[in-house]
């Protein structure tokens, strides 16, 4: 059976040897660096796509999902797709590696995660009906309890 070592939050590399697991964590900084690095990669390509409504939510430290969540609007099912398009290409230039893609095929909600940064385009209609905002936007409960 694996043993797996962790320490700290974020995990980055996972090397197996035998029958021993070890999960190394990332070094704060170079974290925080990172992913300030790829939002900023991720809202260029964005304004240059002509994504509409664009919010950014810090969700590092209430999720291990990332470090932000970005939400935009496309005017249509066709730019929802263009931008899509578009992001995932500037990800892989600007050496984000392969992104994760869901819902590209239908364009009225694309989910594009590429590890610290968390993307969904939508459009204007689904965007209002899902709320995504308004649920990371609530209160962070310290004692874990609701009142």
């Amino acid at each position: 059976m694996p043993v797996v070592i962790w320490k700290g939050k974020t995990l980055t590399t996972v090397q197996a040897k035998g029958n021993v697991t070890r999960i190394f964590p990332k070094s704060p900084e170079r974290s925080d660096e990172a992913a300030a690095r790829a939002l900023q990669l991720v809202l260029g390509s964005l304004e240059d796509s002509k994504a509409e409504d664009i919010v950014t939510i810090n969700i590092a430290g209430k999720s291990a999902l990332g470090d932000y969540m970005v939400v935009v609007s496309g005017r249509s099912s066709r730019h929802v797709m263009a931008i899509a398009d578009h992001l995932i290409t500037d990800l892989k230039e600007g050496g984000q590696g392969n992104a994760r893609v869901e819902g590209l095929d239908t364009g009225d909600w694309v989910l594009i995660d590429s590890g610290d940064i968390i993307v969904h385009v939508f459009r204007p209609e689904i965007r209002e009906f899902y709320n995504i905002e308004k649920m990371w936007a609530a209160p962070d409960m310290e004692d874990g309890t609701l009142h």
